[in-house]
């Protein structure tokens, strides 16, 4: 499910006609080879691809438009080689509407001392040339990415591939879909939002269902898809059957490999990569599905309880962002107080995702009070550790807004038998007071999404990218 368009950028080197046709093929020589290291370095997610020497106005033009209309190209990584002057980039780059990536760098690592003379200056003049072309872009309100480095460098490569991972987020953000089964949990105020201004901004489109569509293609699933299904729980996950007598557990079991089958069929039809369910509309249903969304959001659709269709949304696009690598839907649960260990449980009420378990997951069969449904089975697990980023969005009417807020995971060390759902812990930074009262003070919601994959720094390249105003907590 997570397959996305096959993806590539474009490498646009900077340059002029003044250093003559011998400087010139030696740019491009450098060029092609820089290119041609980066591609075999195995660093970065996606090829780059070289374009012709940008040495003339109508020429970075013709790539900056080309780069809008082919929807293989991502984005566009400039370099410039020599000095390039600025005024030969303005229209091609207000014109460029995907994003952009100045690697500020030099084709030699090292100053020759003991030969270098003007000709070598003028050929690796790199330094000259960002200060040119990084005013335009600041002039033309650019929301680029600069990274600085020596493009051999691991941690240069690392940097490329991050944003790269961002870019084809931000690309693929136009094509996420949010099917809503029902509407939004009722009084509640945070799931609320702009439909609209949310697609115009971000291109997310969000469309409601009456619960009984997806019913009928639920129904409709015959019992030997069940069992087969059936059959692949019993390969990958443990089965506790509590107190149940085998027969009742697996009858209950099966109700979600039903609606998993029919879900996925559901939004694969209608081409949506996220869904939102709420417990509070469940006409037709025999459980609230727990299992089967565990097992969509492990494939990679994005995912919010209550009809929160806006986190739904940011989860899926955190998940092509990190490749479906530890990322998933959260809400804040309960406090750890006690002096030092200050900590927040994170669970929901089945449907955590399995990208982020450490543990082996666990079917399990367990009442759920919500929904006045059958018991629902679900998969148990305990949380990875690791550093990560956290995020939840706001509508505060006039604008979204982007809560981000850095934790550290632990696994946990206390045993909870009688707790039926997966859990994750983390610690907030700056510390657990400061951390906590900034996330309320901004108007964070309790519905987030982890990732342990990625960085802060590639969650505010998104978020400048759509013009999105950011509370930062670290």
């Amino acid at each position: 499910m997570l397959n996305t368009a096959k993806k590539e950028f474009w490498f646009v080197v900077g340059s002029q006609h003044l250093y003559g046709e011998e400087a010139l093929q030696e740019v491009k020589n450098h060029a092609e080879k820089l290119v041609e290291s980066l591609n075999n370095s195995k660093s970065l997610p996606y090829p780059i691809v070289l374009q012709e020497l940008a040495v003339t106005p109508d020429t970075i033009t013709k790539i900056m438009k080309e780069v809008n209309y082919r929807e293989e190209v991502a984005g566009v990584i400039t370099w410039m080689h020599t000095f390039s002057p600025a005024k030969m980039w303005i229209r091609g780059t207000k014109l460029l509407q995907k994003p952009l990536l100045h690697l500020a760098t030099q084709y030699n690592e090292s100053i020759p001392w003991k030969t270098i003379d003007m000709d070598f200056m003028n050929l690796n003049q790199s330094a000259h040339g960002d200060r040119e072309y990084g005013f335009i872009n600041a002039r033309l309100n650019k929301q680029n990415k600069i990274v600085v480095g020596y493009w051999e460098r691991p941690e240069v490569q690392k940097q490329i591939a991050d944003w790269m991972d961002v870019a084809v987020a931000y690309n693929e953000s136009f094509e996420i879909k949010v099917a809503r089964f029902g509407d939004n949990m009722r009084n509640v105020a945070v799931t609320e939002g702009d439909k609209v201004e949310a697609q115009i901004q971000f291109g997310w489109t969000v469309d409601y269902f009456g619960i009984g569509d997806l019913v009928t293609v639920i129904d409709a699933v015959s019992d030997e898809e069940v069992e087969q299904t059936f059959a692949i729980y019993k390969e990958l996950y443990d089965f506790d059957y509590g107190s149940y007598d085998q027969k009742t557990w697996e009858d209950h079991v099966k109700v979600q490999a039903k609606q998993e089958i029919g879900l996925r069929r559901f939004l694969e039809a209608g081409g949506y990569s996220a869904f939102s369910t709420n417990f509070e509309d469940l006409y037709g249903m025999q459980q609230l599905p727990g299992l089967a969304v565990q097992r969509l959001m492990a494939e990679g659709y994005g995912f919010a309880g209550e009809g929160d269709w806006k986190t739904a949304a940011i989860d899926r696009l955190l998940k092509i962002m990190s490749h479906n690598k530890e990322t998933g839907f959260m809400e804040d649960y309960t406090y750890e107080l006690a002096a030092g260990k200050e900590a927040i449980l994170q669970s929901h009420m089945m449907e955590v995702d399995p990208t982020l378990a450490q543990t082996k997951p666990r079917v399990v069969v367990s009442p759920l009070s919500m929904g006045d449904r059958e018991d629902p089975a679900r998969l148990v697990f305990d949380g990875k550790a690791g550093e990560g980023v956290v995020v939840s969005m706001a509508d505060f009417g006039t604008h979204y807004k982007l809560l981000v807020n850095e934790v550290s995971c632990f696994e946990p060390t206390e045993e909870a038998p009688n707790l039926p759902v997966a859990r994750v812990l983390w610690e907030v930074k700056p510390n657990f007071h400061d951390g906590v009262q900034a996330w309320i003070e901004a108007g964070g919601g309790h519905h987030t999404v982890v990732s342990l994959a990625l960085t802060t720094d590639q969650v505010l390249t998104w978020a400048k990218l759509v013009g999105l105003e950011v509370a930062l907590i670290k």
